[in-house]
């Protein structure tokens, strides 16, 4: 029978980890940064690291649309190219992973977000940076918040100019979601490694006594486990959740939040909801996001 985090023994980091890793690998510095970070998660964890290639060739527009000989040597032409950044972000991989604990690469013509959901079959954990290829299309970047909500992966969003990531001391933010407790779960491997988590609600003031009995379990149960967790109950109106858990971060000297990812799908795009939204737009630190 599986176990529940309730009815678990304690685990530890040499139990609790992570055997395989995803990162989305395009040329150029931000995924050079991005693969590093991989690179040392998958030593930590002795983990495979996977790098994908992903990129789908955009339909071209030619001056004249009756010319189908010039559409087909744009085709030809974009193919090379695609190609080529194809070989170059492989070089870099090869180059930023060195380190890795092992490391495997794949390549996909296919929309980036599409393929990196599909190929998180065969890992544990995807790393993406936070707004990947600035200025490029959906055919080249890969968009975090749309992979988290497809993926049934979580996702590590690794903040631009990011070092490497510590995790010795967690914000888990915490809400009475079924996405907070597969955020909980999925964020294992790092808690129970961690020195300090601090499971964190924000609510409203009459909300207070019932999020704090919620925090309190979380933390109990945590502590079981033999993760070092404390609860906190912190009120603010909900424009202001973002806010107070980058504050309680910088407080104890995190660099990693936890959280449960909210969205759902209207016809062909995600939906997020405030505090996901937010907290995508410009990370100050590390996000291990869960749907």
């Amino acid at each position: 029978m599986p176990q529940t985090l309730e009815s678990a023994s304690p685990v530890s980091a040499a139990t609790a980890r992570y055997d395989s890793l995803l990162v989305h690998v395009e040329p150029g510095l931000p995924a050079s940064r991005r693969v590093e970070v991989a690179a040392g998660l998958s030593r930590r964890f002795k983990a495979r690291l996977i790098g994908l290639g992903a990129e789908a060739l955009e339909p071209p527009v030619a001056s004249d649309p009756y010319s189908s000989q010039l559409l087909a040597e744009m085709v030809v032409e974009m193919t090379r190219e695609l190609e080529a950044r194809q070989a170059r972000a492989a070089e870099d991989f090869g180059r930023d992973a060195a380190q890795a604990h092992e490391t495997e690469w794949r390549t996909s013509r296919a929309m980036p977000n599409a393929a990196l959901a599909a190929e998180a079959r065969a890992c544990d954990l995807i790393v993406m940076g936070a707004r990947e290829g600035r200025g490029a299309s959906g055919y080249q970047a890969a968009d975090p918040g749309e992979v988290v909500l497809t993926a049934a992966r979580p996702v590590l969003v690794v903040p631009e100019g990011a070092e490497r990531l510590e995790a010795s001391r967690i914000v888990l933010a915490w809400k009475e979601t079924r996405e907070a407790r597969r955020a909980l779960l999925d964020a294992l491997p790092f808690l129970v490694a961690a020195e300090e988590v601090v499971v964190m609600a924000v609510c409203a003031e009459n909300a207070v006594e019932v999020s704090k009995a919620q925090v309190d379990d979380v933390a109990g149960t945590l502590r079981r486990r033999g993760v070092p967790a404390r609860s906190l109950v912190v009120t603010a109106p909900d424009a202001s959740v973002v806010d107070e858990l980058n504050a309680e971060a910088a407080n104890i000297g995190a660099d990693l939040i936890v959280c449960g990812a909210y969205g759902h799908s209207r016809t062909r795009e995600w939906v997020f909801g405030g505090v996901t939204r937010t907290l995508l737009r410009a990370p100050g630190r590390y996000l291990l996001l869960s749907h």
